[in-house]
């Protein structure tokens, strides 16, 4: 039986869009007199060259060459069931003020698949940051140059490996198999390999162990320009500036996906450290700095303050839920 996910997947990427242009640049909450006393634990819950990795490394670097904050923001890689690892610690550290960590899809996904018994209402949620968008690569001797040459290729043959750097059922499992669902392959049969991060998993794709990955455009970028892998489609609405790289539109298929980005906290922080992270990060997002990083990363702007955030968790959810039913992944 195939599995149809294009409408829900379809209105996940028009209801960011959407909210993206009503929440704005400005927060609502005003600025804190608190501020960090030591340095605050950044978490990537992921294995380095990942999309958590790469927010968290970029947002610490402008904060620090900005000179936003007086004390540093420590990049920490907790690697491990796709987040859960990293969600289990720091669920046992619920009042610490000074630790934050990287959020996207998995944080909703994982927990519906029944792999982590944490999920988003278990942490504060601080600000949404950026969209970004999933991008299909195979090494650069690949017989396949177009996404329709390798969903072909896997409805010939579903034992090709797509791999990803999210676990399965989660962000990068659900991108993959929304497109093929526009390409008319059965969805659940999409043979997907789940790494503990996005640079691992492109990792094996130079080594020959997978057929191709999908992963984030903006965490693509370094290895699309070193020249050994090239991609077949990204899923934006449209081609990301400076990246040539075709849309799935363009290529015959009716499907976007989009892939938010932000940051968490620990559940009981104060509301002082709370109100102060909101107010540093929307303040980090009109910088030069971060204008020229997301540029180069391919990233769009999408900031949300604390409230916001927490009601787009919410809606994400109910989305989510209807699309891990039609793969068959639903365990909560």
């Amino acid at each position: 039986m195939k599995v149809n996910l294009r409408t829900p997947l379809k209105s996940l990427a028009l209801m960011g869009a959407a909210l993206t242009l009503t929440a704005g640049m400005v927060t609502q909450s005003l600025a804190s007199d608190w501020t960090p006393s030591r340095a605050v634990e950044f978490i990537a819950p992921a294995n380095p060259g990942g999309g958590w990795d790469t927010l968290v490394r970029t947002a610490a670097n402008v904060i620090r060459t900005e000179n936003l904050a007086d004390v540093n923001f420590a990049a920490i890689n907790i690697p491990g069931g796709g987040g859960a690892v990293a969600w289990a610690q720091i669920a046992r550290d619920s009042r610490n003020d000074h630790k934050l960590f990287a959020t996207s899809p998995p944080i909703i996904l994982v927990p519906l698949a029944g792999t982590s018994r944490f999920n988003h209402t278990d942490f504060t949620p601080v600000a949404r940051l950026i969209t970004d968008y999933s991008i299909v690569l195979v090494r650069n001797d690949s017989p396949h140059q177009s996404i329709n040459d390798l969903f072909a290729a896997i409805a010939e043959n579903p034992r090709l490996s797509v791999g990803g750097g999210s676990a399965a059922g989660s962000m990068d499992h659900i991108s993959i198999a929304g497109a093929a669902a526009a390409a008319g392959i059965n969805a659940a049969s999409v043979n997907y390999i789940a790494f503990s991060g996005g640079g691992e998993a492109m990792t094996s794709l130079l080594g020959g162990h997978v057929e191709a990955v999908i992963t984030g455009a903006g965490e693509a970028t370094a290895q699309l320009q070193g020249g050994e892998l090239r991609a077949l489609g990204v899923s934006s609405p449209e081609r990301i500036p400076g990246m040539d790289v075709p849309t799935y539109k363009e290529q015959g298929l009716d499907y976007t996906f989009d892939i938010w980005r932000g940051v968490m906290a620990p559940k009981d922080i104060s509301e002082e450290a709370l109100r102060y992270y909101e107010d540093l990060f929307a303040r980090m997002m009109e910088t030069d700095g971060w204008r020229e990083a997301t540029e180069r990363l391919g990233w769009l702007d999408a900031y949300q303050n604390s409230e916001e955030f927490g009601a787009f968790l919410d809606a994400q959810l109910e989305q989510f839920r209807a699309v891990l039913g039609d793969l068959g992944l639903l365990r909560n």
